[in-house]
Formats: C-alpha cells, sequence, structure tokens
C-alpha cells in the first residue's frame, strides 16, 4: 500500500537533488528516507531512482510518478485550504434563485458584482424558479437564497422572507395597441382588456398581485388566447397578444416593440423580498448580510 509519506519522501527527493538534503529538509535520518523508498519501489514493482552516493537520477517511469506524485500532494494541499475557507465561510458556490419578474436588474447586478469582488472564493450558481416553488428549493436544501416577488401563499417555518425593496408597476403593450400613443393610463381603463399573465390559484407572486389590484377596481383581469408565466409573456406583449401589469425594471429586458404606460395610482406598486433559511451555513450566511446591507444601499 502507497501512502502519501512515501507520496512526499518521494517527490522531496527528487527536488532538493539527493538523499541527504532532503533527510536535512524532512528532519529525518537518511536511513530512514532510503527504507521508504525502496519499500515504495517493491510495493511498486519498479525502479524509480538510479542514485549512487552524489547525486540521484529518475528512471523515465520515476519521471511520470514524479510528476503525478507532485500533482496529487499539490491538490490535497488546495483541498486542505480549500476545506478550511469553506469552513469559515470563506469560499464555495452559493445556488441563487431568482423569479422571471425579478430580473437581475443594473442595480442587482452591481450589487452581486460587488460581492464576489469581496468574497474572492465564492462563485454563484444563478437559476430561475417562480417565486412560489423557490421556498420549498430552499427549504429541501436544493438551493440556498432566493429573490421572488410579494406575495408568497404558502409559508414555511424554517425560511425567512425579507423585503428588499418596493418599485412601480407599468402597463406593457404593443407598440401596435391602441394605447400604444399613451404615457400613462388608469387601471380602471384596463377593464376590457386581455391579459396575458393570470394567476394561479395555489401561487402567490406577480399575477396573484396584478389581480389583487385589479380587483381593487372592480374586475378580474381578463384572460388572452395565449399566457405565459415567465418573462417571455413581454413577447406576447410585443405581438399584441395581449397587454401586462409588470415591475418597472422589467423594461429593461423588454423586445423594442413593447411600449410602457405609468400607473399613478400610489398603490401601484410591488415588493422584492429575500428569502434564505433560519441559520444558513457560514459562508451563505455571511454573503446573504453583506447582500443586504447593498440592497439597503440601493433601496434607499
Amino acid at each position: 500500500m502507497i501512502s502519501l509519506r512515501q507520496l512526499n519522501y518521494f517527490v522531496e527527493i527528487v527536488d532538493a537533488g539527493s538523499y541527504t538534503n532532503a533527510a536535512e529538509r524532512l528532519y529525518i535520518a537518511q536511513s530512514a528516507l532510503s527504507r521508504q523508498i525502496k519499500e515504495l519501489e517493491t510495493s511498486m514493482q519498479v525502479s524509480l531512482l538510479q542514485r549512487d552516493s552524489r547525486h540521484i537520477e529518475l528512471t523515465q517511469a520515476g519521471q511520470l510518478f514524479y510528476e503525478r506524485s507532485k500533482r496529487i500532494l499539490e491538490d490535497l494541499a488546495d483541498a486542505v485550504v480549500q476545506t478550511q475557507h469553506v469552513s469559515k465561510g470563506e469560499q464555495g458556490t452559493i445556488r441563487l434563485l431568482h423569479s422571471s419578474s425579478v430580473t437581475l436588474s443594473a442595480a442587482i447586478g452591481s450589487a452581486l458584482n460587488q460581492l464576489l469582488a469581496q468574497f474572492p472564493g465564492v462563485s454563484l450558481d444563478i437559476s430561475r424558479a417562480a417565486s412560489e416553488h423557490q421556498a420549498l428549493d430552499i427549504d429541501e436544501g436544493r438551493a440556498d437564497f432566493g429573490l421572488v416577488r410579494l406575495p408568497i401563499l404558502r409559508k414555511f417555518p424554517n425560511i425567512l422572507v425579507q423585503t428588499l425593496f418596493e418599485e412601480k408597476l407599468v402597463v406593457a403593450v404593443s407598440k401596435q395597441h391602441l394605447f400604444a400613443q399613451r404615457t400613462a393610463i388608469e387601471i380602471t381603463e384596463l377593464r376590457e382588456q386581455h391579459f396575458v399573465s393570470i394567476p394561479h390559484k395555489d401561487r402567490g407572486g406577480l399575477s396573484y398581485l396584478v389581480a389583487e389590484l385589479c380587483m381593487r377596481h372592480g374586475f378580474f383581469p381578463k384572460v388572452a388566447r395565449a399566457t405565459s408565466r415567465k418573462s417571455s409573456l413581454l413577447n406576447l406583449v410585443e405581438a399584441n397578444l395581449g397587454i401586462a401589469i409588470v415591475p418597472e425594471s422589467m423594461q429593461e429586458v423588454a423586445p423594442a416593440g413593447v411600449h410602457f404606460l405609468a400607473l399613478p395610482e400610489r398603490k401601484s406598486r410591488s415588493a422584492v423580498a429575500l428569502i434564505y433559511r433560519r441559520e444558513p451555513p457560514a459562508m451563505i450566511g455571511n454573503f446573504i448580510e453583506a447582500f443586504l446591507l447593498r440592497m439597503d444601499c440601493v433601496a434607499d
């Protein structure tokens, strides 16, 4: 059985150029060092070193074994350091979810870029998931934290929800739409329009919020013949298949054929929240804490 000690001794001998120098570096007797290499060669049934009283020379097999052994030892050392960093909350991959209505806007993107610079050992694995599904994914360990559009209907005792900021809602219409020449509109004027996104009875998020907003003005949004729950709803709007009420930030990712109308009502606003597990691991907790601080600055 080959041991890591033998690999280390073998590499040290080659790097030092002799048994004598290696023994001094390793603080062991030269005879003990020689015995370990002999056992290594016997175990492998191959000659690794040709030596005389003054110098050593690698055999062809020894050269290959030296290169591989050195790589193994370097990888092991890196693994130890990385494990220590992870234990201290300094290194690893964090899985971030965001809903289709929470775009990675310039503000959020800037905050994430600054955090990646602040945490050089952290990388992000970013995926999209519905607001209502994110809590379950995080609760069951498939993700670490998420950006959701409130409200979330289903509650989990181990999941914390913290509001980050609010943003205005706007109406998205096709540039071919009869409202395309206007800059603002009242919600009551949308009564006869068809919406390309409607709420699901078991899901919260943007479509649920929009339905509540419409009902406060005396109507439920009419469903268009083509609908979408994803960011592609703006493509349906562009094709003039219906309208949508969306967060102002979605203007950043809108197709060229979409026109936006302001909603004057003060209550036409939507909240974005961060969701995460109670008492997360150190690395995730440190990252979330720093993210919250940066988003506080954005909200202000």
